[in-house]
Order: structure tokens, then C-alpha cells, then sequence
């Protein structure tokens, strides 16, 4: 797979280099991993869920975290303890190798809870919009809040 150059962009895009630098680390994420599989889930106007196959993995062997809009998923698997004695697999499709998963989140979007149930991790999201960012309707002909004051000295107060 071929690698997209967005250094033009950084040039003719102002106020938008946070944009570019998302999608050029997006690109770089993970790419070609498929391990563990997932599903993004819209459960309503801004609710969303994060719903991931992590089966064999108990509930201390996994680690999320989020940090500068970034929710990273980690898995370790460790062996227990009373497994010392070798065993022979004829085949071993199960797969219980660590694996590392980011996602990376939009502006406001927060976590609210993770819950692990029959090897599914679901990962609730929210997104809560400040009051300032959220539309409101302006009439058409209301009345000003406030007048314009004039300041001493000018123009308008000598004519």
C-alpha cells in the first residue's frame, strides 16, 4: 500500500495543520494490523460504542487509557503460574498473542464506562458539546442586547 504525502497541505492550510496531522497519523496507526477485530457502533445521535473480540483475555489483562483524544487498548496475555509444564498443541488456532489498538477521538468525545462480557470488550463513548458550541437560534428584527457607546473625542461628538 502506497503512502500519501501531505506535507503540501501544511503550506496552504491554516488553521487546519491539527486536521492534517490527525489523517497523516491515522495513515500510520494501524494500518495492516487486524488483530483483534472490532466494530464502532452508533447507539444514538452522541452516543457511541466500541466493541472489540478479545476473547481469552480476562479483565486484568487488559489496559485503557486515554490521553490527548487518543483511547489506546492494550492486551497482555500472561500464562498462569501452574501452567510450567509444556504442552502440545496439534494445531493452535486460538490466539492469545498481546496486541495494542488506538483509536483516535473527535473533539468532546469522552469514555464513559468498559464493560468485558463472553470475550466481547464494549467501550462506551459520549460526545458532550460545551454549551458555547452547541447552535442556537437567532431571531430575525429582535432588538439589540446592548448599544453601541460612543467614545470621547471622536468624530461623531465633534460634528
Amino acid at each position: 500500500m502506497s503512502t500519501i504525502d501531505l506535507t503540501p497541505l501544511y503550506r496552504t492550510m491554516v488553521g487546519f495543520d491539527r486536521m492534517a496531522t490527525m489523517i497523516d497519523s491515522a495513515a500510520r496507526l494501524d494500518g495492516a494490523q487486524g488483530y483483534p477485530p472490532y466494530n464502532i457502533e452508533r447507539v444514538a445521535d452522541d452516543e457511541f460504542a466500541i466493541e472489540i473480540a478479545v476473547a481469552g483475555f480476562g479483565e486484568d489483562d487488559l489496559d485503557i487509557e486515554t490521553k490527548d483524544g487518543l483511547l489506546t487498548v492494550a492486551g497482555r496475555k500472561v500464562p498462569p503460574a501452574d501452567e510450567n509444564e509444556q504442552r502440545q498443541y496439534l494445531h493452535r488456532g486460538i490466539a492469545e498473542r498481546g496486541f495494542l489498538r488506538r483509536f483516535q477521538l473527535a473533539d468532546h468525545v469522552i469514555v464513559t464506562g468498559a464493560d468485558l462480557r463472553n470475550g466481547m470488550l464494549r467501550i462506551e463513548l459520549l460526545r458532550e458539546l460545551p454549551e458555547a458550541k452547541k447552535p442556537r437560534k437567532i431571531e430575525i428584527g429582535a432588538p439589540a442586547q446592548s448599544k453601541p457607546k460612543l467614545i470621547k473625542g471622536s468624530k461623531a461628538d465633534a460634528a
